[in-house]
């Protein structure tokens, strides 16, 4: 008889799903854009080529940001034991990254959302509407609900907390010195 392997899933301490009316209302303003840009171009062209390129260049670019902006969107946000990951399983950050929260009225963050502060900088990442990267900052939100949003930094911040208890402590096995 073989021995049974069981792999157990990490808890699943909060979680952060998009709002579908700001993901249709946000593709709807980015295509809509796009196709007005690039109506203007087709039906009434400037005289100048740059106006024209200028024109296709950015009605297709608001179409591009649109389709991105509908991918990203169909995920959404876990925390779990582990750290933060979309729900295909992409890691945005482990636990042990974070260094702060941030969900300052002044912050540059992401709206209904937080920032995050991470100890080591990390690759540049950008899924609009949902979460970014870059260097040592993290953004989380966009398109998803305040509530959800707040509830995600409020459980990262006492699981951080707790961690740094633990750590000051020892260890959550380890008794403290004496």
């Amino acid at each position: 008889m073989e021995p049974q392997t069981t792999t157990t899933a990490p808890k699943v301490f909060a979680r952060l799903d998009v709002s579908q009316n700001r993901r249709y209302f946000g593709v709807a303003m980015l295509g809509g854009l796009g196709l007005l840009l690039l109506y203007i171009a087709a039906a009434h062209p400037p005289q100048e080529l740059l106006g024209l390129v200028t024109l296709i260049l950015f009605g297709a670019g608001a179409l591009w940001q649109g389709w991105r902006l509908w991918r990203a969107t169909a995920q959404g946000i876990l925390l779990t034991s582990e750290g933060l990951h979309l729900t295909d399983g992409t890691e945005i950050c482990r636990l042990d990254q974070i260094r702060d929260v941030d969900r300052g009225f002044f912050s540059f963050k992401p709206s209904n959302g937080f920032l995050l502060r991470l100890k080591e900088p990390m690759p540049r990442v950008w899924a609009p509407g949902l979460w970014w990267r870059f260097h040592t900052r993290a953004g989380i939100g966009g398109t998803t609900s305040a509530r959800q949003g707040k509830e995600m930094a409020d459980a990262i911040t006492i699981l951080l907390s707790e961690r740094g208890a633990d750590l000051l402590m020892g260890g959550a096995d380890t008794p403290p010195d004496s």
